[in-house]
């Protein structure tokens, strides 16, 4: 079947208002030579290329990808540009405290550089820098954040705002909303207008973009190539930059599992949200492990996702990643328990991709093989909008053989968890996913849950929140 033929994935609101009457990027064809391949056209990928132009403005970057540039989770993600402070803990575990914050003072500056990259580019990406709202939508909840909050207030005074619950409520627009705590520096973006904007900056400043070109192998040893059907790319040094697709590489396949995020999106109703009170802007999340994600858009609409009710069995990445209408019933279905006044308003979008999601909730960064040429930063579970750019920063200082404080950095070939091989992932990832829900209804129910559920809902991984 030609490529004319394949009928082409769902998109999500996202890429349909932002795609245009621009030509796709060339597929690749024949053998070509250059300095760095980058293997993914989202945040990720772009980042490094644009980082690596900006280091050295003649090293030759070609980025290939298998669908579009934003095709994938950098084009379908909720939009928003968080911090790592929701992972302190984490950090701190993993690295210890200097570095744990270092880490997290890199991803706060993150945010306001996609703001300033957006100005000085003339990208409207529909930044908005209104905060985060982090709640409790049930009484189990209440405080999750405290240790993560309590710590900010010591080494960042002013980090996090302590609202009182009714200031809580007026700003999400709903009394569903119990508690909960603001993260000023928090923003939104149009995410697919965002990669978009990217991938045209990379074209000006020389990256050699194929699109349409989905890799099938790589060499770990020199001389490097990556091979397509169509063509092949000779290398200094190659960075994977695939997200969940990472999982069909035999050395990454046990750092990541793939689940997915189902978003849906209201019609515009902008007097609407007026009258509940949700006109600052703010994005929101509950405290969930399957965490319900929200917020507002330019034209008036709410898109409200959902992490983690579908599960992928090895690297069977499917189009169920890409549209799942059952799941996003279920999405519609919380959608309206935390605003039922708006339940005539009709639900116009639905769509959702795939996350990467590490054991830790942290990115995976670092290299394979005996070339030492062939870098990788996966694993961003769910929250890489904002810390792509320090990923970004990390994978180009790798792949240019720099000696700097990003390549010596503690994410840097960090030591992780593993999940179980197939199909013991899969079937146990079911199990766990089962008690998680059982436990989280009977929360949102005020009901006890079971203590089976709740020992098994431990064995979840980390998510977007430390709690």
């Amino acid at each position: 079947m030609s490529r004319d033929e394949i009928a082409p994935p769902h998109r999500s609101l996202w890429l349909e208002s932002s795609l245009r009457d621009e030509l796709d990027a060339p597929v690749l064809a024949g053998r070509s030579c250059v300095d760095v391949a980058i293997v993914g056209g989202g945040y990720v990928g772009l980042w490094t290329a644009l980082r690596i132009k900006e280091l050295e403005p003649d090293c030759r970057v070609a980025v290939l990808e298998r669908d579009i540039c934003g095709g994938g989770a950098s084009g379908r993600n909720g939009g928003f540009v968080l911090s790592w402070w929701p992972k302190y803990p984490s950090l701190v575990k993993a690295f210890g405290a200097d570095e744990a914050l270092g880490l997290v003072r890199a991803s706060e500056d993150a945010i306001d550089s996609i703001g300033s990259f957006c100005d000085r580019n003339g990208i409207d990406a529909h930044f908005t820098q209104a905060g985060w709202l982090w709640t409790a939508t049930s009484a189990a909840q209440e405080n999750s954040w405290e240790t993560v909050v309590a710590k900010a207030e010591t080494l960042s005074p002013g980090t996090f705002a302590r609202l009182d619950p009714g200031e809580v409520a007026k700003r999400a627009g709903s009394s569903a909303h119990r508690a909960g705590v603001l993260e000023r520096r928090a923003a939104t973006v149009q995410p697919a207008a965002l990669v978009r904007g990217m991938r045209r900056i990379a074209l000006d400043r020389g990256v050699r973009i194929f699109e349409h070109t989905k890799v099938e192998r790589f060499s770990r040893a020199h001389p490097l190539i990556v091979e397509t059907s169509s063509g092949s790319i000779a290398a200094s040094a190659i960075v994977l930059a695939t997200n969940a697709w990472a999982i069909g590489v035999p050395e990454l396949s046990r750092a990541i599992a793939v689940i997915s995020s189902d978003i849906v999106a209201t019609a515009p109703m902008p007097d609407r949200l007026a009258e509940i009170g949700w006109t600052g802007g703010e994005c929101i999340t509950d405290s969930k492990m399957m965490v319900c994600y929200y917020r507002t858009t330019r034209d008036g609409r709410i898109a409200f996702g959902k992490g983690g009710w579908g599960l992928v069995y090895g690297d069977r990445i499917g189009p169920s990643l890409d549209r799942d209408r059952e799941r996003a019933a279920l999405v519609t279905r919380e959608l309206r328990r935390y605003y039922p006044m708006l339940a005539d308003v009709p639900v116009t979008h639905d769509w959702c991709g795939a996350i990467d999601r590490s054991t830790d909730g942290l990115p995976v960064i670092g290299t394979i093989g005996p070339s030492a040429a062939v870098h990788f930063g996966i694993g961003w579970s769910g929250n890489g909008v904002g810390p792509s750019v320090v990923g970004g920063k990390i994978l180009a200082s790798l792949a240019l053989g720099r000696k700097d404080e990003w390549s010596s950095c503690g994410l840097v070939n960090r030591r992780t968890g593993a999940f179980p091989p197939e199909p013991i992932r899969y079937l146990g990832a079911h199990v766990v996913r089962k008690a998680v829900l059982a436990k989280e209804e009977a929360e949102m129910d005020g009901r006890v849950p079971s203590p089976v559920a709740v020992r098994l809902a431990r064995l979840a991984p980390a998510g977007l929140e430390d709690k």
